[in-house]
């Protein structure tokens, strides 16, 4: 008969808490054993873990705490990371090769508007020292700016030097069939070493915000950089559009990570302002992933998406630009400072090394 049997409860409680205590001090105690005969025989304690750790077992305490931060430790670290992320701020605007996104002047030819497109392979800077392949038209990433007006009469002459064929989409703009530069749709590829013209009448209209770019391969040819901002100007502009400064802030996300008009923070240029100024900014999103645009310190007016007038304006302070969209706003820069001016997926601009990508400032001077 167990002698658990003949005891009372409190006692039988003593007994198992006794024996089991017992078994415990055996079984770590030939475990201890074990492990530091393997470091005397030469073996890595590192590469058996679970002996490693008996080994430092105190069978009367258990498995020792982790080593405690102290204060100048936690100091330090918070130290070296702000040192990080002052570093970025105080280099921005950083100077690097290189600047897209140009206004580029036409040559008039016989009262038509046109325009010489060259798409070649480069390298291009985005940020400090990074230096990336690129495709671009004209040697800078986004491509040119090209502004026309309602009515125009416009020629592309696109000449491929890459090494594989490509085409020019006017995205956002109603055009002829045969000038849409889909390839196998509209229009061949053109080929490497070959050039294809796209002639239209910019249409009435259709003024606003859009852009060209690749629509051959475009997941890696737009990703690398083929790609610009298209604008149509109207003949008549309407009273809100009055500004002192109309920008293009061209938004991607392909081989060069998040970029800004083809460069990451703190290359990125900021954009200026004096205080009462109202400013223009044409958003074009020409990545794959949505990127909601926030500005600090001054909300946003939106008045057209997509080229076409909001029926009523309204305000935000940030505001989602998706894949393709185009987005107009005003800002009424009445608060001076330095503003951040930035995507808000954070993991698009911030880390804990610092703000990188999609990140720029709006300055307002007095």
């Amino acid at each position: 008969m167990p002698i658990e049997t003949l005891l009372p409860d409190a006692a039988v409680d003593l007994v198992r808490r006794v024996t089991s205590r017992r078994a415990f001090l055996r079984t770590a105690s030939f475990t201890a054993a074990g492990a530091a005969a393997l470091v005397a025989c030469g073996k890595d304690a590192s590469a058996t873990p679970e002996l490693a750790a008996a080994a430092t077992v105190d069978p009367k305490a258990g498995a020792p705490p982790a080593p405690a931060a102290t204060p100048a430790s936690i100091r330090a670290a918070a130290d070296a990371m702000d040192a990080m992320h002052e570093k970025g701020i105080k280099a921005f605007p950083a100077k690097t090769a290189g600047l897209g996104n140009q206004l580029m002047a036409p040559k008039i030819v016989n009262g038509v508007k046109v325009y010489d497109l060259t798409a070649s392979e480069i390298q291009w800077e985005v940020s400090p020292g990074q230096m990336v392949a690129a495709m671009a038209y004209n040697g800078q990433v986004p491509g040119p700016q090209i502004r026309v007006r309602e009515g125009d009469r416009v020629r592309i002459n696109l000449k491929n030097e890459l090494k594989q064929s490509t085409a020019i989409h006017m995205h956002g703009v109603e055009l002829p069939n045969d000038m849409d530069g889909v390839p196998y749709i509209t229009q061949p590829p053109v080929k490497p070493g070959e050039s294809f013209t796209y002639e239209f009448t910019a249409p009435v209209g259709n003024s606003g915000s859009h852009m060209y770019h690749s629509h051959h391969n475009s997941a890696t040819q737009v990703g690398l950089g083929l790609l610009g901002a298209f604008i149509i100007e109207p003949k008549v502009p309407r009273a809100i559009e009055n500004v002192a400064h109309d920008y293009v802030l061209i938004l991607n996300d392909g081989m060069h990570g998040f970029t800004i008009n083809g460069k990451g923070f703190p290359a990125t240029q900021p954009f200026t302002a004096k205080l009462g100024d109202k400013i223009r900014v044409r958003y074009m999103n020409e990545g794959m992933m949505i990127h909601p645009m926030h500005l600090h310190g001054m909300h946003m007016t939106v008045i057209d998406k997509d080229g076409w007038a909001q029926p009523q304006p309204w305000k935000c302070d940030t505001l989602n630009i998706a894949p393709g969209e185009r987005w107009d706003v005003i800002i009424n820069c009445n608060n001076p400072g330095t503003w951040a001016f930035h995507c808000h997926i954070l993991g698009h601009a911030e880390t804990e090394h610092g703000m990188f990508g999609m990140v720029t400032a709006l300055v307002v001077s007095k």
